[in-house]
């Protein structure tokens, strides 16, 4: 008896890479795996992303994963399909991946000039699906051109987002982006916790506030 019986058996799992929990995107460039505890749902499969719906005991959250295209316009389908799933959806929500595209020239160093009008776009798209940016530590650039000197090239192309809903469960989130090795692209490694950490805020005085003709008095009402 054929393990397969059909093409289409054969296909869904050489999609899923020969295992249970894991699996490739329709373009075949973009590989997940998940923990066996964790229930997972495919919600969209596209060329350049793919979403899955997670489940955990009772909690419910979202991961896009994204591999952009080079080209901006090809780009365009990539910012609509996600902001029909910002639309669409109220869990807790990680976007995160190559976007092949900065947000201003300060994530870039080297090459020709930086134009508002490749990152104008991507600016809007994380704007309407009300994203933010997860704070990072390592190298302020996650791609690397390979090349040296006048040649160098650094962008930052890869990145995470989440929306409120995901930073109100895991406030404490950090994506630390690790060393190149083997690729042209950092690894980004995203801790989450959500327990809130004590922060022991200093006091600050600028001097010149002393000077100022109301000071006095503000002092004495408060």
């Amino acid at each position: 008896m054929e393990p397969f019986q059909n093409p289409s058996e054969l296909d869904d799992y050489k999609r899923k890479l020969g295992f249970e929990h894991a699996g490739v995107n329709s373009s075949g460039k973009i590989w997940f795996f998940w923990r066996t505890i964790w229930e997972g749902n495919i919600l969209l499969d596209t060329v350049q992303q793919i979403t899955i719906k997670f489940k955990i005991e009772n909690n419910f959250f979202i991961i896009t994963v994204v591999y952009a295209r080079c080209n901006a316009l090809d780009r365009l389908e990539l910012w609509e399909e996600l902001e029909e799933l910002a639309r669409s959806q109220q869990c807790p929500w990680v976007v995160g991946g190559d976007f092949n595209v900065i947000l201003n020239e300060e994530e870039k160093l080297g090459g020709l000039a930086f134009t508002q009008n490749e990152a104008l776009e991507f600016a809007s798209c994380i704007n309407a699906c009300a994203l933010t940016e997860v704070r990072t530590s390592g190298s302020k650039y996650t791609w690397w051109n390979g090349r040296i000197e006048e040649d160098c090239i650094f962008k930052r192309l890869d990145r995470i987002l989440v929306n409120q809903e995901f930073m109100d469960l895991f406030p404490t989130s950090e994506v630390h982006h690790l060393i190149r090795q083997g690729s042209d692209h950092a690894p980004l490694h995203m801790t989450s916790s959500s327990r809130e950490e004590m922060f022991i805020k200093p006091f600050r005085f600028l001097n010149f506030w002393s000077k100022h003709k109301h000071f006095k008095q503000v002092v004495a009402d408060n």
